[in-house]
């Protein structure tokens, strides 16, 4: 299923949705992508200043990718609002 992910948050929701889904505890994916749970924790709360490298460790451990596009314009963003 396909997630749009805008800022951190929305995709430390995606990541713990999906690591919920695959039945992994944090200490697990921690294990898979060779981090400490704490960090796969502060990726999920959606935390600044993990590594990009870190990110991707975790995508990758959780079965996931990263696709970039173009922003769709069909929801109205925050910003445009002020």
């Amino acid at each position: 299923m396909e997630q749009i992910a805008r800022d951190a948050s929305q995709i430390g929701h995606a990541l713990r949705r999906r690591r919920k889904a695959l039945g992994l505890t944090q200490a697990e994916v921690g294990s898979k992508a060779q981090v400490r749970q704490e960090t796969v924790s502060k990726l999920e709360s959606g935390r600044p200043g993990a590594p990009l490298h870190t990110t991707f460790a975790v995508l990758r451990a959780l079965g996931l990718e990263l696709v970039i596009r173009g922003r769709s314009k069909a929801e109205l963003d925050i910003e445009e609002l002020f």
